[in-house]
């Protein structure tokens, strides 16, 4: 079972897939002396998680972890979609990995199914019941 918010085929990277139009919140991320990057503080809601309330906003602002900067560029090998059943979900309003790029990626690897959600880059806490909902399904399948 494959179930991923991005969908590289082999040679893809993710800054490939980003590259593709404008990311809102693209413009939120900064970089630290390491080469991690972090959405500022200031931003984190308006970038990564509009529809949830201040509060869980500002603790995810508080735990979030970083990436490093390399990821963008590396490449990707073979992707287990192409061997596995995968399942794909939708952010209709995702400032992070806009929701045309997401279609796209969910139409390549010809999912079992795919579901679109109102919401944005966070949809997993902003709407669980659906996100688990076709996570039950793709485990119930195989």
């Amino acid at each position: 079972m494959y179930i991923a918010a991005f969908a590289p085929d082999a040679g893809d990277s993710l800054g490939s897939l980003l590259g593709r139009r404008e990311s809102p919140g693209g413009a939120s991320i900064y970089p630290d002396s390491k080469g991690f990057l972090w959405i500022k503080y200031d931003e984190f809601k308006s970038a990564f998680c509009q529809d949830l309330d201040d509060e869980k906003a500002l603790v995810m602002a508080l735990s979030q972890k970083p990436i490093h900067g390399q990821c963008f560029g590396d490449t990707a090998g073979e992707p287990a979609w192409k061997t596995k059943p995968s399942w794909y979900q939708i952010s209709e309003k995702d400032r992070m990995i806009p929701a045309e790029t997401e279609k796209e990626m969910a139409e390549r690897l010809q999912p079992k199914k795919i579901i679109s959600l109102d919401a944005g880059h966070a949809s997993l806490a902003s709407h669980p019941e659906e996100v688990t909902r076709l996570i039950l399904e793709a485990a119930s399948s195989l």
